[in-house]
């Protein structure tokens, strides 16, 4: 049977990816492995945003989930962030210290604000000035956020206290934790260094034998259970544990609930929603990004921000801490091998079975072991063999490697890629506004080429090809070169500018060019334009060119006759020439231009 003429086409189904229970396993194992650092980060980053951890915990469910549903990359996983917990808590600071219930509802009403603020960005389609953001800038981010991850650990690797604040830099923290944190914990070492370990041969075996990614949560359990049965993580009897361990999470889930509005609020946390807004976006576009490159997966930045405005929006009626995505968590998800954004939905889904029914289990999960884990991530973020290229290739992409990772690690995560961007345009501008001449001659084979060693010279007709961006920061190099064409024309009854090469131009630089033809015409040397693109005829014409170059002389890149604008420039510079000195050049009269056919050699 045949389908109607009008029947609208079935969807090809065949040609659908598959969804089968290889994927969905992968998924599952890197949604636990997500939960097992979730836990402990949401409640130490709700800490950092001066709330209770319940809050952070919340979050990890919510935001992550919601992120999930909506997001582009399959790998980018939401929730709470250091970086979004500080600006949380500066934002607070208005309030009494003292009024807990004031400061939570207005945090639900900065969620509410900041999703707000990043869906009117997803809305107006702004998510596609990421594109400007260089892979180097992305590679020195990954970088310096990687070593930071590893140095902020280092307290829980020696089982010393940390020390410090969230208002000082990781790396003053890290400082102030080694050097007055006391002696480190023997136990706590020895435990960070089976995690580690532990996760590195587990990583080798899954590979050779192709097993799920279960090596990192496989390990946490492993190192938990032998802390446990040596007797260091404490018992029920009032003995304290010998190692740091999570301790007890809250049991419950996140109910909904409309956040306080206060008139007095908005004005004092709209600054700050702005913030988490546009933080919280390129915090999450950077890594999705990073990870994109890896993959090779087409991200829609636009429906990510959607995500995260949506995300951020649904948490603050479900009393959650605004969130971003995570640096630590996305690449744990990654590593463990998750396929789509199902594995996010999982890890909210661990989250919020753990705080139902395993939350007593938690105090026997070493900080220690998480720690090591955290730093074994960290060396996996950084793609050392890209770094290395870039540094032999180009000594412009290292440069914004270089300045991107030392931003991270010493000035702050969130402001080092808007620092990359601004190094990676201050370093463009001389690159692009490098313009370049160069002299072309019609050759004994009759072919227009480059000008070589020994070329005898035309004294009618010089002719130029010019080659660059003819934007506002190149107009002093334009100067200098239209100056040296103009005094090697000396003499000359005709010069051509082959412009085909010439791009993007500007009031400064057509300007330039103008006041160029002006000068030339003046001096009794007629100025012939050939190659002209649509947007450098447009700018042409609207300024009157005409005035100086008659519209016979100027040869558009398309549209001329025998298919090149070039030769065309060429015959009718000689036809000039030759009409104000016949036979004046012995070399051209031999080549007979305008009797024969003329080839352009590119």
């Amino acid at each position: 049977m045949t389908a109607p003429a009008d029947a609208l086409p079935l969807p090809d189904v065949a040609r659908a990816p598959r969804y089968g229970w290889l994927p969905l396993r992968r998924d599952i194992v890197a949604g636990i492995t997500v939960a097992a650092i979730s836990l402990p980060q949401a409640m130490a980053y709700a800490l950092i945003a001066g709330v209770e951890p319940i809050y952070g915990l919340y979050s990890a469910i919510v935001v992550t989930a919601i992120a999930a549903v909506f997001g582009s990359s399959s790998h980018l996983i939401n929730g709470p962030t250091n970086a979004i917990s500080l600006v949380v808590f500066s934002s607070l600071a208005f309030l009494d210290p003292e009024a807990r219930v004031e400061a939570h509802e207005a945090m639900f009403l900065l969620a509410v604000m900041a999703g707000s603020v990043q869906i009117v960005i997803a809305v107006l389609r702004l998510g596609d000035l990421t594109r400007y953001i260089s892979e180097s800038v992305v590679l020195g981010f990954m970088a310096g956020a990687g070593l930071l991850i590893a140095v902020g650990q280092v307290g829980n690797l020696l089982g010393m206290p940390q020390r410090g604040n969230g208002h000082q830099a990781v790396v003053h923290r890290f400082w102030l934790t080694v050097s007055s944190g006391g002696h480190p914990n023997p136990r706590a070492v020895v435990v960070a260094c089976a995690a580690i370990g532990a996760a590195l041969l587990a990583r080798r075996f899954v590979e050779k034998h192709r097993l799920p990614r279960l090596d990192m949560f496989a390990s946490l359990v492993l190192v938990a259970l032998l802390t446990a049965a040596a007797g260091w993580c404490g018992d029920d009897k009032g003995r304290p544990p010998l190692v740091e361990v999570l301790g007890n999470v809250p049991v419950g889930l996140p109910r909904f609930h409309v956040p306080a509005v206060k008139l007095g609020w908005l004005e004092e946390m709209s600054g700050s929603a702005l913030a988490v807004a546009v933080l919280g976006l390129l915090e999450a576009l950077a890594i999705a990004k990073s990870i994109a490159s890896q993959t090779g997966q087409k991200l829609d930045y636009n429906r990510q921000i959607m995500a995260e405005g949506l995300a951020n929006l649904g948490g603050g009626f479900f009393q959650s801490l605004p969130g971003s995505g995570s640096l630590t968590r996305s690449a744990i998800n990654f590593q463990s091998g998750a396929e789509t954004r199902l594995s996010g939905i999982f890890a909210s889904l661990a989250v919020s079975l753990v705080m139902l029914t395993l939350a007593p289990l938690a105090r026997f999960v070493p900080r220690a072991a998480l720690a090591g884990l955290l730093v074994v991530t960290a060396y996996r973020l950084v793609e050392w063999r890209r770094i290395a290229n870039a540094f032999l290739t180009s000594r412009y992409d290292g440069a914004l490697i270089l300045s991107t990772a030392l931003c991270a690690i010493f000035v702050s995560v969130e402001f080092s890629v808007l620092v990359g961007v601004a190094v990676s345009l201050v370093l463009f501008v001389p690159r692009a506004a490098h313009i370049v001449s160069t002299e072309l001659v019609v050759g004994a084979d009759r072919v227009i080429r480059r000008a070589r060693e020994g070329d005898p010279r035309c004294r009618l007709v010089t002719i130029y090809d010019v080659e660059g961006e003819l934007f506002f920061g190149a107009a002093p190099e334009l100067d200098r070169l239209l100056a040296r064409i103009g005094a090697n024309a000396e003499g000359a009854r005709v010069a051509v500018l082959r412009l085909r090469r010439s791009r993007n131009p500007d009031l400064v630089c057509v300007e330039r060019l103008e006041h160029f033809c002006r000068d030339m015409s003046r001096r009794g040397i007629p100025i012939v334009l050939s190659g002209l693109r649509p947007d450098l005829l447009r700018a042409v014409r609207g300024l009157r060119f005409d005035r100086w170059i008659p519209s016979s002389r100027v040869f558009p890149s398309a549209g001329t006759t025998g298919g090149s604008s070039t030769v065309a420039a060429v015959r009718e510079a000689y036809r000039i020439a030759h009409e104000a000195s016949p036979g004046g050049c012995p070399h051209c009269t031999s080549l007979d231009i305008a009797g024969e056919e003329l080839y352009y050699l590119v």
